[in-house]
């Protein structure tokens, strides 16, 4: 008999892909929507990479009510819950951000422990989570080190996502039954998108190359491709050493120059707009004081911060591929959506 899996958040980018990668490999998949209008968006979206069939069916949750999710995790065999607010550039108020978070995810481990038959639990954290507060220090950390949400600097959703792992974390430990809880902390997530909707972290790529950028700050990421970062929570839900583990699946850190050098050299004539520019730190700086967004990444202009996957190599065999394939595979798609 198939097991069943229930993804929170189905409308999501990484949701859609881990939905496909379920589906792959044979599970029963039930994902979580606000409404019932948005099915159809998530059947279309996998629809264009797998055929779910009769394998995909759906429940109506929100984050916010506790309506909905004792029926979502009813005869499940696994929970990933994806399912996070993401606010904008907008979102000055962290409460607007950390409550929903931490709540949404207190929901969906009441109702999971709740249920017969949950084996694990494996929610979608942040490697920022999982760094030092100021982002300005050298290095490389690992699982071991949390972000200290009480630092009045951190930006809201990063305040959100420690915040909700760190009570996830402690509502497991206080609970007596036997469903485990697993965190997965990605880093800067792109790769191909299965719709134009909901396009959230890969909108940097679509800026890149419509050429809407006059260059590209001194910023590095830890690139993960959203098919690698799908295959790890996977990989953590069937992995018996995984239980009650931390992962960073943060992939190769990649400067915002050389991502621009990767799209310009992998997409021929597409890529001509692409900026590969190097804007100095003092414009990114002056430009930040009437651009709210610039505002968040000053923090990090020049840091080489950066996150060990050892744990997640050793421990579940996972291998994330090269960032330059990642972004290029990301810009076309979104070339084939025709986004850009």
């Amino acid at each position: 008999m198939r097991e069943t899996v229930l993804v929170t958040g189905g409308t999501g980018y990484v949701a859609d892909w881990v939905i496909v990668g379920l589906l792959d490999r044979g599970y029963e998949v039930r994902t979580t929507v606000r409404s019932p209008a948005k099915e159809k968006a998530v059947r279309d979206a996998v629809s264009t990479v797998t055929a779910p069939g009769d394998r995909l069916s759906f429940a109506v949750a929100d984050l916010t009510s506790d309506e909905g999710w004792d029926a979502a995790v009813a005869g499940v065999d696994h929970v990933l819950h994806m399912a996070s607010p993401l606010g904008d550039e907008n979102t000055r108020d962290a409460e607007a951000l950390v409550v929903p978070a931490r709540d949404g995810a207190l929901r969906v481990l009441r109702a999971a422990t709740a249920a017969a038959g949950v084996k694990r639990v494996v929610m979608t954290s942040a490697a920022n989570a999982a760094s030092p507060s100021s982002y300005t220090e050298e290095g490389v950390t690992d699982e071991t080190l949390w972000t200290d949400p009480d630092d009045p600097t951190l930006i809201p959703y990063r305040r959100s996502k420690t915040v909700a792992e760190k009570a996830a974390r402690d509502f497991v430990a206080d609970h007596e039954g036997s469903t485990a809880l697993t965190t997965i902390l990605p880093g800067a997530v792109f790769g191909p998108v299965l719709t134009p909707r909901n396009l959230g972290s890969v909108r940097i790529i679509e800026r890149m190359v419509a050429g809407k950028m006059p260059g590209t700050p001194r910023i590095g990421l830890e690139i993960v491709d959203v098919r690698d970062l799908a295959d790890i929570h996977i990989r953590a839900m069937n992995s018996p050493e995984a239980a009650g583990q931390r992962f960073l699946a943060t992939g190769e850190f990649t400067w915002m120059r050389e991502v621009a050098q990767a799209l310009r050299a992998g997409l021929g004539p597409a890529g001509a707009k692409v900026p590969t520019r190097q804007l100095p730190d003092f414009v990114v700086r002056l430009a930040s004081l009437f651009d709210r967004p610039l505002r968040a990444i000053t923090v990090s202009l020049g840091r080489r911060n950066r996150h060990s996957t050892e744990k997640a190599k050793h421990v579940l065999g996972w291998q994330p591929r090269p960032a330059a394939e990642t972004v290029v595979d990301c810009a076309r798609s979104l070339i084939d959506w025709r986004v850009v």
